[in-house]
């Protein structure tokens, strides 16, 4: 059973048009996306507000040879350029399958992220609620709400298949 997680005060309904759900499940067309091109497969989408795409990501360090290459920066990279600002606009959701790790944390403070919403929480490297509050550190100049644990399952299964696959070839 997925359990629910927030922190701060998320928003009572999703933005107008869409539900949690609908969002994450442009995350997990891009977490297979990642998967198909042999990446971990962890998918991001960014939404403003008021419920509309800006951008999309996945994982690529593998492909570019980038440690940065998680699938939130790709997301932040294409949704930065696209807007041509390095600040997102008041209240965008970040939308990622898997729990952030602490690189994706820093920049999505830089970059002011109003809220996230993610899938699976992360045991090993997750900075938002598994190992680190990081939306309650006392030093960061931004903080955002986060909800986890949307479509938890789906997206657990979709890494553990993963995994699986790759210990058995």
């Amino acid at each position: 059973m997925t359990k629910i997680i927030t922190r701060g005060t998320p928003p009572p309904n999703p933005p107008q048009g869409q539900t949690w759900r609908s969002m994450m499940d442009v995350a997990i067309r891009e977490a297979f996306k990642a998967r198909k091109h042999g990446e971990v497969p962890i998918g991001a989408a960014l939404f403003t507000a008021e419920g509309q795409l800006l951008a999309t990501g996945n994982n690529t360090p593998l492909t570019n040879n980038d440690p940065t290459g998680h699938a939130e920066i790709n997301c932040l990279r294409n949704a930065c350029a696209e807007i041509q600002n390095y600040r997102l606009p008041s209240g965008s959701i970040l939308v990622v399958t898997l729990e952030p790790c602490i690189m994706c944390l820093g920049a999505l403070i830089h970059a002011r992220v109003g809220g996230i919403i993610f899938g699976a929480p992360d045991p090993k490297a997750g900075a938002v609620v598994s190992n680190l509050e990081g939306t309650e550190l006392p030093f960061a100049n931004h903080k955002f709400w986060t909800i986890g644990g949307v479509c938890e399952d789906e997206c657990k299964d979709i890494l553990q298949s993963f995994f699986l696959h790759k210990r058995k070839s």
